[in-house]
């Protein structure tokens, strides 16, 4: 059973009240705090509406909202994110809409939907990843490879990124809404990401590294005993909005 986009919707997300942005409320153990919404740029031509934001950054950290039914029963809940410029202002939240029992069989390697607002509540930004196997790594095959379209607005595709066949350390392309190969990541052979920062390097075309995604690590604690994540992407400050909001979205 699919949880409801426009219940989701209608709960608000951190940081709005009644519509308003500035105190978190509605959102199942959580307290009460301020949330500081970066100003919204002036309109950008040729730029998708809402992701003007995106124009003056070059780097955005994501922190995945805890939810203490996780850290208590170990139930797999819809994932939230806040999505921030590194003056710690929130440029989006995201949520999941995903199926129930997947993510309690299939956790991570799940088919979902990521719904990215801004601080009025707009769906400016949606991430698709459909199903594709549950059981272990098989990018071997080619209809098993991870694949995450990225729409903005929703229903327009601007990027999307392919798991690609590798042999010691996991590889992805970034694609323009043309299908065009783009941009490459590549991970790191070995990662433990319970004890260290996890890095994930983006290179041009030409071979040149041009930005990373880094899983940060959040201490034992939180790691042992969740599953929320917290992510820095960097990338040029002049790279295409819709390259940003691709590896945003990957």
């Amino acid at each position: 059973m699919f949880t409801s986009r426009q219940q989701m919707m209608a709960q608000g997300q951190p940081g709005m009240a009644g519509g308003q942005p500035g105190m978190m409320g509605g959102q199942p153990g959580m307290m009460q705090q301020q949330v500081q919404w970066m100003q919204k740029p002036g309109s950008v031509p040729g730029c998708p509406p809402g992701l003007e934001y995106l124009t003056t950054v070059d780097q955005v950290l994501v922190h995945q909202v805890v939810q203490l039914l996780e850290v208590f029963v170990a139930w797999e809940c819809p994932n939230r994110y806040a999505i921030k410029n590194s003056m710690g202002q929130q440029v989006y939240y995201a949520f999941e809409e995903s199926d129930t029992c997947m993510r309690q069989c299939c956790g991570a390697k799940r088919g979902f939907v990521l719904h990215i607002v801004d601080n009025a509540n707009v769906e400016v930004m949606r991430v698709i990843r459909e199903f594709k196997y549950c059981g272990d790594w098989c990018a071997c095959i080619n209809s098993c490879r991870m694949t995450v379209q990225v729409e903005a607005p929703p229903g327009q595709l601007i990027g999307s990124m392919e798991e690609e066949l590798f042999c010691c350390k996991p590889t992805y392309c970034i694609k323009n809404s043309q299908g065009e190969k783009v941009l490459n990541i590549v991970g790191p052979m070995c990662m433990c990401p319970q004890y260290c920062d996890v890095e994930f390097e983006v290179f041009a075309m030409n071979g040149e590294k041009i930005g990373a995604i880094r899983k940060q690590f959040a201490g034992l604690i939180r790691e042992w005993y969740t599953n929320a994540d917290n992510f820095g992407i960097t990338f040029p400050l002049d790279l295409s909005v819709d390259l940003k909001a691709t590896l945003i979205g990957a």
